[in-house]
């Protein structure tokens, strides 16, 4: 019988739905000759509305299934689930390399002209102990208002982004972030830049945003180098636990995405 050859190497990235191509987008661009892993989650999303136990077995699972398709770095492109689950990777993986996603708490205080920051995140991502240390060892003095958007990871992760629905839901956080008079938002989970464009056009004229997408991509390409793969074809392969139709109504505008998305069981 002839042995089964070994996956390639490659970075595996999950979320617990179609959020974290904002994530892997950057990484393609940042890394274009590395093969690419992806796993959406949907059967399991939104994990920000889910409790801290099952993020963490989820997480798990998931990263025991991209481990088994020959990643080599794994990227937790989920903000709740980083804040959630990323302590029960590294431990059950010490020699793994892996990164994870936060809100960018420090480069909001940076760049804020007048110190006003709204974060916009799942109920789970702010009711972590984690983003709470965050928010302490890199908030400063600036006012933060801290807006738990309940229901739009999941609006979004339906894959219909010009729904009037959805776009009713932006417009309602947008007004809580007019009210609060901040000047910066920051994208505290994944799915969210997919509606930064409407989110934009409800604030003020030069409200900045902040998404960490690319400074992921940068440190994941750090960890990928010090590994010296000699890996240089970079395909991509998208999976999901969820409907990999919805999934490709995302994927494919916005990573020009013309391969097949297949469902698996994790």
């Amino acid at each position: 019988m002839k042995p089964e050859s070994s996956p390639t190497p490659c970075i595996g990235v999950f979320d617990s739905g179609v959020g974290g191509l904002s994530v892997l987008r950057a990484l393609r661009t940042r890394l274009p000759g590395v093969p690419l892993r992806y796993l959406a989650d949907s059967a399991h999303a939104p994990y920000g509305e889910r409790d801290p136990a099952h993020v963490e077995a989820r997480s798990e699972a998931i990263t025991r299934h991209l481990l088994a398709m020959g990643s080599r770095v794994i990227v937790v492109a989920c903000n709740t689930a980083t804040a959630l689950a990323v302590h029960r990777i590294r431990a059950l993986w010490p020699t793994l390399p892996v990164v994870g996603v936060e809100p960018g708490i420090k480069p909001a205080a940076a760049l804020s002209p007048h110190g006003r920051i709204g974060v916009m995140a799942t109920p789970g991502t702010l009711a972590s102990s984690r983003f709470a240390e965050l928010l302490q060892r890199h908030g400063g003095t600036a006012y933060w208002h801290l807006l738990p958007c309940p229901g739009l990871a999941k609006a979004i992760e339906q894959g219909t982004l010009d729904d009037p629905a959805l776009l009713a839901l932006v417009r309602h956080f947008a007004g809580d972030l007019r009210e609060a008079q901040v000047d910066t938002v920051v994208l505290g989970c994944t799915h969210y830049p997919f509606v930064a464009d409407p989110l934009r056009a409800a604030l003020p004229e030069g409200t900045r945003f902040v998404d960490t997408a690319h400074a992921v991509a940068d440190r994941a390409a750090t960890l990928w180098g010090a590994l010296g793969m000699d890996v240089t074809a970079g395909e991509m392969h998208l999976s999901t636990t969820g409907d990999p139709e919805a999934m490709a109504r995302v994927a494919r505008p916005w990573l020009r995405f013309a391969g097949t998305i297949d469902r698996v069981d994790v």
